[in-house]
């Protein structure tokens, strides 16, 4: 489907050719969607930053994610979560996750803001759409800036989840949803984590 994130991001940019020179922002989910929206922003040619979200873990399997948070504190959390955990344990590893956004924010954007928002049309992008938290929660943050309108764009996901994000935002760019989903990685001839480095390498050649 592509080489790498490279190859997924230029063809993810000219698939929103409708928004090239519209004064955009194009927001990227750390760590892969930061490539990702590199080359998009470059095509559309339109301002770039990051949004910092982190994944809640369930509390004996942290690796497992019931929901997520953003950095303006928006939160999602899954129906299934909100019905097997209690209220205490919920925000026990909100808090924990919390001091975890502003060292990010500090690292991936050296401490500097979000830019503005409100009336201006937002692209939200990752490498691939898995479980869909870390979006969500940037979904929320950005309805609570006011943007005018919201965009998410990605390389993969699933139908099931194209369907619900229509729900949720005014346009919705996936370029493939495989029948058969399970990782964002299947989509990729070559997809390795990117580290907190390779994010910032993206975000300095920008800037």
């Amino acid at each position: 489907m592509f080489r790498d994130r490279k190859d997924a991001g230029e063809k993810l940019g000219e698939a929103l050719e409708k928004y090239r020179n519209m004064n955009v922002l194009v927001l990227g989910i750390p760590r892969g969607g930061v490539e990702t929206a590199y080359y998009v922003a470059k095509h559309l040619n339109a301002e770039m930053s990051i949004v910092i979200t982190r994944k809640l873990g369930y509390p004996f399997t942290p690796e497992a994610a019931f929901g997520a948070v953003a950095e303006d504190g928006s939160v999602y959390i899954s129906e299934t979560a909100a019905q097997n955990l209690s209220s205490l344990e919920i925000n026990d590893v909100l808090q924990e996750q919390r001091q975890e956004l502003k060292r990010r924010i500090q690292k991936l954007r050296r401490g500097k803001p979000l830019p503005g928002l409100k009336g201006r049309t937002v692209i939200i992008t990752d490498d691939g759409i898995a479980t869909g938290a870390t979006l969500f929660a940037s979904i929320e943050l950005c309805k609570k800036k006011k943007a005018g309108k919201i965009v998410v764009a990605a390389p993969i996901a699933g139908e099931r989840m194209e369907t619900i994000l229509h729900e949720k935002v005014d346009d919705v760019i996936i370029l493939e949803k495989p029948p058969f989903y399970s990782a964002v990685s299947q989509g990729y001839d070559e997809f390795s984590n990117l580290t907190d480095e390779e994010a910032l390498a993206f975000i300095d050649k920008w800037e």
